[in-house]
């Protein structure tokens, strides 16, 4: 059986290093921002924190709360069809929904948690997309209060605390690895 399966959690919590680490063990990488990046670059839309809010948001309400699951299908279900695929950053519960209707108990959800403090420091010094504390601060809230993030992450089937090491965080993904091939097909 092929895996699908979404990370999910809040910026900074180290959902990209769970994709790499799959990507590294053969899973194709379907990135839910990339197409938020992408139609901003079609359309000459400067790439800014408060640009990226306004674009999401907008693209949610021309397309509903799913937009980015319902663009991604085709690619999702093409990858899914040829084998192991990682979602990396579904947002919305919406998302999810039209996800589990196409998938149903073949879509696993991974959710990355840590300290709020230690994601903040985290986000400051990324090499890729760092935000300042005030930006991040108004990312969180806007993805809790308007694109419904907390839902997947709420609801996922498994879970990483990345407040520790590196480590500790791939013998868990690998636990959960194991755990899902072990009981695939199982409901």
């Amino acid at each position: 059986m092929k895996n699908l399966i979404a990370i999910v959690g809040m910026a900074g919590s180290g959902k990209s290093i769970a994709t790499d680490y799959l990507v590294k063990k053969g899973y194709q990488n379907i990135y839910f921002g990339g197409v938020i990046y992408k139609r901003m670059r079609e359309e000459n839309i400067e790439i800014t924190p408060d640009s990226q809010k306004e674009f999401r948001e907008n693209l949610r309400k021309e397309y509903g709360m799913g937009a980015v699951a319902s663009l991604l299908l085709p690619e999702i279900k093409k990858a899914h069809a040829s084998g192991n695929t990682v979602l990396d950053g579904l947002y919305s519960w919406d998302e999810y929904l039209i996800l589990e209707k196409e998938f149903g108990q073949k879509l696993k959800m991974i959710g990355v948690v840590c300290d709020r403090k230690i994601r903040y420091k985290r986000i400051a010094v990324r090499k890729d997309r760092p935000f300042q504390y005030e930006d991040i601060v108004k990312r969180d809230l806007a993805e809790i209060e308007n694109s419904a993030k907390g839902g997947p992450i709420a609801y996922a089937d498994y879970y990483i605390f990345n407040n520790g090491s590196l480590d500790d965080y791939y013998r868990r993904l690998d636990e959960i690895l194991k755990h899902i091939e072990e009981h695939e097909g199982e409901e």
